[in-house]
């Protein structure tokens, strides 16, 4: 496995706006989506368009990771799920996360019923395409979830409002660790542990400053803010560290990026890449 990158295909909040989030590590013919907001299949067709990485092309998004089973990171499965199947994939889609996953799988599932019954009856344009729609749908625990002859992927409990997880993508050039949303914890630190790159969540200073308590009281305990992105990092000496930047939502998403980036201070570790659409890390 070959230069093995991270595809940055969005960073935002349930904010509406262009970035929502979605991450995918691609290499060689193969891509592993973590999360799948909105937007998420026209996400990764960008990258293949402009750039012909076939990896991203919607009918091989195959294998994905979500992170937790808030609405911002999960509103694109349907998308996911059914474009992928009528863009070209034949084979069931393997998807891994927390308790509950199975469940909005069937419930997704049936909620398309009636367009999968049309598209693969004897006149479909699926009829031919029989598998494409399915979900092999994993709840996981910590520990290896997933390997295969390019890539080993750990999965390591997080801290956020619900069941949370990060994870650990071992390949033979590069191990990257992704951790969503979350307050700083003990097991990214020791998931890292001198990992070639750490993509952290991290919120920008200004976004406790700003909401009502009961909001900024909810940030403090299930994100992190930028100096404490630093403080982690300074611990899990990642080779590079890169930041979703959540920003307030009446601010551009460079501009607050950029803030996000002067709130941790570099010195406290190696080198750190703030996130951006359509970005390779």
């Amino acid at each position: 496995m070959e230069g093995r990158r991270i595809a940055v295909l969005g960073t935002g909040t349930p904010v509406p706006d262009p970035f929502w989030p979605a991450t995918a590590i691609v290499g060689d013919d193969s891509a592993y989506l973590v999360d799948f907001g909105p937007g998420v299949v026209r996400s990764s067709k960008a990258p293949f368009l402009a750039r012909h990485i076939m990896a991203l092309e919607p009918a091989n998004l195959k294998i994905a990771f979500v992170t937790h089973l808030h609405s911002g990171h999960t509103s694109g499965y349907p998308d996911l799920i059914l474009t992928g199947w009528t863009a070209g994939r034949r084979i069931p889609l393997e998807v891994y996360g927390p308790s509950g996953l199975r469940s909005m799988t069937d419930h997704i599932l049936q909620a398309y019923r009636i367009d999968i019954e049309t598209r693969t009856n004897p006149e479909g344009d699926q009829r031919d395409n029989s598998e494409g729609w399915k979900v092999n749908a994993h709840e996981i625990t910590s520990g290896v979830i997933y390997k295969d002859a390019k890539v080993t992927v750990t999965a390591f409990p997080t801290k956020h409002a619900m069941e949370s997880y990060g994870y650990r993508f071992d390949t033979p050039d590069r191990s990257i660790v992704i951790a969503r949303d979350t307050s700083p914890t003990e097991e990214t630190i020791k998931a890292c542990n001198g990992c070639d790159v750490l993509f952290h969540e991290s919120r920008a200073e200004e976004m406790y400053a700003q909401p009502p308590e009961d909001r900024r009281a909810f940030g403090a305990k299930n994100h992190t803010r930028s100096v404490q992105l630093a403080t982690l990092a300074s611990k899990a000496k990642p080779g590079l560290q890169s930041g979703t930047a959540y920003h307030p939502p009446t601010h551009n998403t460079l501009r607050t990026a950029t803030t996000s980036a002067k709130g941790i201070p570099n010195r406290l570790f190696g080198r750190f890449q703030t996130a951006r659409f359509a970005h390779f890390i």
